[in-house]
């Protein structure tokens, strides 16, 4: 493996590893804010969709990680415009934590580790055979 090559497998792996802790500990603290909603006067459809939406963000960052996992080890496995469009997956979801929560530090884990991934497809070169 050359030199120029090592780089962006190790920032795909720096950020799966970012996007897998971050979707576990989202999912651990579900119970939690899922008492939180109980409590509150929603209404039972909102108090379930905010629940939905809580565990669906959780699993959008296990399912990131895996992609970027499979990039960092298997390189081949995805073309460098594939990389950068699961790049916006994260980047889009810390633009809607900054507009609805403000500086919030999940949207600047979301937003640095979405830079890493696109940095990571810049570097690397598409095989064309």
């Amino acid at each position: 493996m050359q030199r120029n090559e090592l780089a962006p497998r190790i920032l795909l792996a720096v950020s799966a590893f970012v996007f897998a802790g971050g979707g576990i500990l989202h999912a651990m603290a579900a119970p939690k804010s899922f008492s939180s909603i109980d409590a509150s006067n929603l209404a039972p459809f909102l108090a379930n969709e905010l629940k939905m939406l809580w565990l669906a963000d959780s699993t959008t960052l296990v399912v990131v990680a895996l992609i970027c996992g499979t990039l960092a080890f298997r390189p081949t496995a995805a073309a460098r415009s594939i990389t950068m469009l699961v790049a916006l997956v994260p980047g889009a979801t810390a633009v809607l934590l900054y507009t609805f929560l403000g500086g919030f530090y999940a949207g600047h884990l979301l937003m640095v580790t979405s830079a890493l991934v696109l940095i990571a497809a810049s570097l690397r070169r598409d095989r064309t055979t």
